[in-house]
Formats: C-alpha cells, sequence, structure tokens
C-alpha cells in the first residue's frame, strides 16, 4: 500500500519535537520529515525536543534503531549526522507575533521571547542552559490552582510553572497564546491557565498503552484556534504489519518498545516509587 502526503503550498506546518524515539519507524518519521522541508521549505517548520538530543536517544531506542536497520558502521554515523543536525534546530516558533510553540514550556528562566531569539545554534544539551532545558523539559502544573513553580517529576534541576507564569509571560510579551507539546493527554490537547496555554499531542493510542486520542491545532484567520481530533484506530486483524514473517523480522523493535518507557499521561497519578522513573522523560 503507498502512503499519499500532500502539502498545500498555501499552508504552513509547524511540527513540535520529539521525532524520534517514541516509539517504531523514528528512521521513517524523520527522514519523511526531512524530506517534506526540503521540498517545502517555506511551508514546513520543525521545532527541537527534548529527545533531538544524542544523550537521550541513545537511550531511548534512536540509535539502536539506526543499527539494527542500517548496521553498525552505517547506523552509528547516521545516528551521528542526525543529531548534529537536531543541534540546530529551531526551539520556538513565533506565529504573528502572538502565539508562541515550543516542546516544553517556559519554566522559570524564560521571561522574554527576546531570551529565546538569543541562543546560538548550533546548541547540545551539555551546554548547561537553563533556557534550555526549560524550553525543552519544563510542564505546566497539573492544573491551574496550582500556581508558583513546583519541583518536577521528570527529575532533578527541572520544573514545573503554574499559570501564573502563563499569565504574566504573555502579558509581558504581548501574547495571545502558549502552544507546547511534551506531555500525552487524553483529548490530544489540553487547556491551561484558563486557555493562554495548550498542550498539543498528536500521537493516538501512544506507544500501544494510553488508548489517547491525538489532535492537531489549525490557527485560522484572526488567529481562531480550531482543533482536530484524531481517534484511535483498533489495529487490522489481518495485515503485512502483523504477519508472522514481519513479527520475525521486528522482534527487536518489539522488544526495544517493551524496555523504552513512554511518557506518562499528563495528569495521570504515578506510584510514589515511579517518581525519579526515567518513564517521565
Amino acid at each position: 500500500m503507498t502512503t499519499l502526503c500532500v502539502v498545500y503550498s498555501y499552508i504552513d506546518y509547524l511540527f513540535l519535537g520529539d521525532y524520534v524515539d517514541r516509539g517504531q519507524h523514528s528512521l521513517e518519521t524523520i527522514t519523511l520529515l526531512l524530506a517534506l522541508k526540503i521540498e517545502y521549505p517555506e511551508n514546513v517548520h520543525l521545532i527541537r525536543g527534548n529527545h533531538e538530543a544524542a544523550d537521550i536517544n541513545a537511550l531511548f531506542g534512536f540509535r539502536i534503531e539506526c543499527i539494527e536497520r542500517m548496521g553498525e558502521n552505517d547506523g552509528i554515523w547516521a545516528w551521528t549526522r542526525f543529531n548534529q543536525l537536531f543541534n540546530y534546530l529551531p526551539l520556538a516558533a513565533l506565529i504573528e507575533k502572538k502565539i508562541i510553540c515550543m516542546h516544553g514550556g517556559i519554566g522559570r528562566s524564560i521571561n522574554s521571547v527576546e531570551q529565546i531569539e538569543k541562543i546560538e545554534r548550533p546548541i547540545t544539551m551539555d551546554a548547561g542552559s537553563i533556557v534550555l532545558m526549560d524550553l525543552l523539559w519544563s510542564d505546566p502544573t497539573e492544573n491551574d490552582s496550582v500556581e508558583g513553580l513546583r519541583p518536577n517529576a521528570r527529575g532533578p534541576g527541572l520544573v514545573t510553572f503554574g499559570p501564573d507564569r502563563v499569565t504574566e509571560f504573555c502579558k509581558k510579551n504581548k501574547l495571545q497564546l502558549i502552544i507546547r507539546a511534551h506531555e500525552c493527554v487524553m483529548d490530544g490537547f489540553e487547556r491551561f491557565a484558563q486557555g493562554q496555554l495548550i498542550t498539543l499531542f498528536s500521537a493516538t493510542n501512544y506507544c500501544g498503552t494510553a488508548n489517547n486520542a491525538g489532535a492537531i491545532l489549525v490557527v485560522g484567520r484572526g488567529l481562531v484556534i480550531v482543533p482536530k481530533l484524531i481517534h484511535p484506530l483498533p489495529p487490522p486483524l489481518q495485515s503485512p504489519e502483523t504477519s508472522p514473517e514481519r513479527v520475525m523480522e521486528d522482534t527487536w523493535m518489539q522488544e526495544l518498545n517493551i524496555q523504552r518507557p513512554p511518557t506518562p499521561t499528563r495528569g495521570r497519578p504515578q506510584p510514589d516509587h515511579d517518581r525519579s522513573s526515567l518513564a517521565y522523560i
């Protein structure tokens, strides 16, 4: 079966990161997106997620996928080249000077759009920038009633930020909205800070565990936001993907997916002993 991808030249497409590492076929995903960027450079835009970093995607599967699919020498070469490219990706996008988009959030350190614009690329995660960590790793607090800055269960040195931070940031920078990704949400999108921030997640039935819907946001005239839901579908009873031959070929990938913990669904309580788990990455 041939998959047809249509890009309309009068529409801009913005992707919010985590193109690799978060499930099967990372190579196909990032290669397709880069091909679209080459073919439609003015219409396709890719910003960086926290998994577009060598130390993270070496741990969570992209490195071994490159090796298993391409052989050790070519796989390591490709993985290295992809990560060199990731270091050049933009860290945020500004739409009509009214909507800012990033992968993670504003954290504790980001107070102005200019701070983000001043970050020089290429940049690696080991550069140690708090601004970089906040952009790629921070999350909103659990709900609108939890204000200020709190420790983030993802790990030491990371924070969650409350609705007061969102309101202050938008007011200071004359912004209408923050759009971010980074967390699985059951309905594909979730509003925070009385609608001034939206968490967007496009992967349905994330890593086969969440049974969540996905969503895209359409930004229309007058910056009207229209969410489009993508409902999860059950796998077909018989398909080339589930044939015995294909299952045997993909055993390594299935084992990798079992070992690779997905991002927990936003708002879902986690056992205390899992609070420092790498599943939160």
